[in-house]
């Protein structure tokens, strides 16, 4: 089986690129071709030219960005000085996984197969650009790549004599092994694993490595304030977060992001117990079956760990379950009817119906879960039905010249309703929302990189960020005041002025120093609606100056739903009507302005 190989690789900034990835490699193992899901920087790159097959499955981030587990492998694989033969053995094949709504829709995953084709290799199948936006999510692209993957590799690796392809009614292997502790033999659990408070909060020690704090050695940051930013009365929970770093060897800039990993709701780990008749006192150790698995870090999951810190800390008991769930629920159910459903929801028909039952309602897996009674999931299969809890990301709203030791983070409180009765709630920002400072409490987080790149120098910076996008931006006019410097422009929008007018206090006191200067866009506040691509329009001569005489930066943050659009066509706006260019010849000017990263968005939906 040793030449009936190939690999899977992934950039994935959310999940998803890894998720499928890994069902990739179901359909790969059951034609008896050997292959394990690997994380693009976790590549030996060097490897490459040897490859015969590869499949790449990649996300985009940011403004076109790769996603953080593929940066390194980026940076190489676009390497002027690589021969173009390098991969002239190699046959690949190329899955994006995008947003239309985002500008650079799917632009790694287009750059990407254009580069392996530089380089010699072979695209054995078109490139496939998935897209969130359709009507039946990325399935809608995804489902048929991989038939038309599974039926080409049948033509690479032809099945081997006495051998049928394994089928889809065959429960597969789970990945892991649960190995059940006496609670003797589990006493020293209380001091590896992280104590829980009654609220859901974590209580973290610190691990040994104080340099290197990441997504497997998170900094457990003391919680300071929790403050709502905006009016009681306003329909919108807004909080200024501040964390004490001091002591994480953190050293951040403006347009960083703190990733701060969350806990479940109490109540739901309490249903989530009692529908699969859980004992949460109970204590287990996982062993490898799947060779190709690996096991979780022991920061997420310790070696020998409770039933409750699993479903509180660990698996993602409220998100909304892949088509995959279903396919393996079905395994465990008794009932007939059950049965039926399930494989309905996990077949190529049936995704129209599992998006009016899942997705468009946001249907979490405990949800589903009670609405299936009949089934009696294996401990075992926790792990293969339920992905781990993944950290949420926050752009910095705090400078380290200002607060060398915090920071500070502005977080929407996400809420909403659809047709089902209970709320929906996002699970980080509720339950960060319902922790009180000065109580001990610590919070899991690390720094990473930002998509934004602001400038070194004293140039003038033009800043356009309604609601929370103004977050990066406050970081760096902190920053930027700290030195005394100057042409820091900001234009901010929010509904009312005196309801969620987040930074008003601080922001009007560096207007009065001459640091900053500010434009407010109150949509609420009169008849006629007010936004911030208006702002613009109304400081075109102003702008004008700015940007072409002076060589200023322009950055945009926030909604990607219309604002980014909108507020891009105002300044192209400006470019015809002031430079006296066509469209045509504005949208060059504008072009050359993102290519030299002079005009930057960073949007999220």
């Amino acid at each position: 089986m040793s030449d009936r190989r190939l690999v899977v690789l992934y950039g994935s900034q959310t999940g998803t690129a890894e998720d499928v990835a890994e069902r990739v490699v179901r359909e790969v193992k059951r034609r008896h071709v050997s292959a394990r899901p690997l994380a693009l920087d976790h590549y030996p790159i060097a490897n490459l030219i040897q490859e015969k097959f590869v499949i790449i499955v990649c996300a985009t981030t940011g403004q076109g960005d790769p996603p953080d587990n593929m940066k390194t492998f980026w940076r190489f694989i676009l390497r002027r000085n690589l021969p173009t033969d390098s991969l002239i053995q190699t046959k690949f094949a190329v899955l994006g996984l995008g947003d239309s709504s985002y500008q650079k829709y799917n632009f790694v995953a287009k750059k990407l197969h254009r580069r392996l084709r530089q380089l010699g290799g072979e695209s054995v199948l078109p490139l496939a650009l998935a897209d969130d936006q359709h009507d039946l999510g990325s399935d809608a692209m995804i489902d048929p790549w991989i038939n038309s993957l599974s039926s080409l590799l049948l033509q690479f690796y032809p099945l081997p004599p006495g051998m049928n392809i394994i089928s889809a009614d065959i429960l597969p292997i789970s990945k892991y092994k649960a190995i059940f502790h006496r609670e003797s033999k589990a006493q020293h659990d209380t001091k590896t694993n992280n104590s829980i408070s009654n609220h859901g909060a974590i209580i973290l020690q610190n691990g040994a490595d104080t340099t290197n704090h990441n997504e497997n050695n998170p900094f457990a940051a003391e919680l300071l304030s929790n403050e709502r930013v905006t009016q009681s009365d306003h329909f919108q929970d807004v909080r200024h977060v501040k964390f004490n770093i001091q002591g994480s060897n953190f050293s951040y800039k403006a347009g960083d992001v703190l990733m701060i990993q969350p806990s479940n709701f109490h109540e739901d780990v309490e249903e989530f117990i009692a529908t699969l008749g859980l004992d949460p006192n109970q204590h287990f150790s996982l062993t490898l079956i799947d060779t190709d698995a690996r096991l979780p870090p022991t920061s997420q999951l310790p070696h020998i760990c409770s039933v409750r810190h699993l479903v509180e800390n660990y698996l993602d008991i409220s998100g909304v379950p892949r088509r995959y769930f279903f396919e393996l629920l079905s395994f465990f159910t008794s009932d007939e009817m059950e049965k039926e459903k399930l494989k309905e929801f996990a077949s190529s028909e049936g995704q129209q119906e599992l998006f009016s039952y899942c997705n468009r309602l946001k249907r979490t897996t405990l949800e589903v879960l009670q609405d299936f009674p009949k089934v009696e999931v294996p401990f075992d299969y926790l792990f293969d039905l339920i992905p781990p809890l993944k950290p949420r990301a926050f752009s910095i709203a705090s400078s380290m010249q200002k607060t060398p030791n915090e920071a500070h983070i502005l977080m929407a409180v996400v809420k909403y309703k659809t047709k089902l009765v209970k709320e929906r709630k996002g699970v980080c920002s509720n339950w960060l929302s319902k922790l009180h400072p000065h109580q001990g409490i610590r919070v899991p987080v690390w720094i990473k990189r930002g998509t934004i790149s602001f400038p070194s120098t004293d140039v003038p910076v033009i800043m356009v960020g309604p609601g929370t996008g103004c977050a990066p931006f406050n970081g760096f006019i902190q920053q930027r005041v700290s030195y005394g410097i100057k042409d820091n422009f900001l234009f901010f929008g929010c509904r009312n002025e005196d309801k969620d007018f987040f930074l008003e206090a601080e922001w009007r006191s560096y207007v009065r120093r001459g640091l900053l200067t500010l434009f407010t866009a109150f949509s609420r506040d009169q008849d006629e609606k007010m936004y911030v691509q208006h702002k613009i329009l109304e400081q075109e001569d102003l702008l004008w100056k700015l940007i072409d005489k002076q060589g200023a930066y322009v950055f945009v943050a926030g909604n990607a739903n219309q604002m980014p659009d909108n507020v891009k066509d105002a300044f192209k706006q400006i470019v015809i009507n002031k430079g006296l260019l066509t469209d045509n010849e504005a949208d060059s000017y504008i072009s050359k302005l993102e290519k030299s990263r002079h005009y930057q968005v960073e949007a999220w939906s």
